[in-house]
């Protein structure tokens, strides 16, 4: 097996994973965020942030680094801008990370507040289309 084709299924199970795990956090995890209540927010919210960090970190990590070999080197189902984009979304996944996600759980470290919580759900959003169009993408490389 080449470098490339050993890539590509490591990229794939890093997208999909991540791909999952966005989903339900944006479905059932963030929502959830909401019922706690206001006296066991902080611990809640703690425990939440050190153990995420501890799930994504590897699969984001992994994602990363191979969709830039895929884009050193494309396989031969994907054009190279095809990976250039995959990249790119990768890219706005990192960025809206960066920006959106991280101050808004830094705030909600300091106390609960309902209007950073519906903007850190709302913000979620341009990573759960980011990584599901991810999904795709290496699904129609690997079909």
């Amino acid at each position: 097996m080449n470098e490339v084709s050993a890539l590509l299924p490591l990229h794939a199970a890093a997208t999909w994973f991540m791909t999952g795990v966005i989903w339900y956090v944006q479905i059932v995890h963030y929502p959830l965020f909401a019922r706690v209540g206001e006296a066991g927010f902080a611990g809640f919210h703690a425990r939440h942030t050190r153990w995420t960090g501890w799930v994504v970190a590897p699969a984001m990590l992994v994602e990363l680094v191979t969709g830039l070999g895929l884009v050193i080197r494309p396989p031969a189902t994907a054009s190279p801008a095809a990976a250039a984009l995959g990249l790119a979304l990768i890219a706005v996944i990192w960025i809206a990370t960066a920006l959106l996600q991280v101050p808004a759980h830094r705030r909600l470290a300091r106390r609960f507040d309902p209007v950073t919580l519906r903007r850190l759900v709302a913000g979620n959003w341009i990573r759960t289309a980011a990584w599901t169009a991810r999904a795709v993408l290496v699904a129609w490389w690997l079909a």
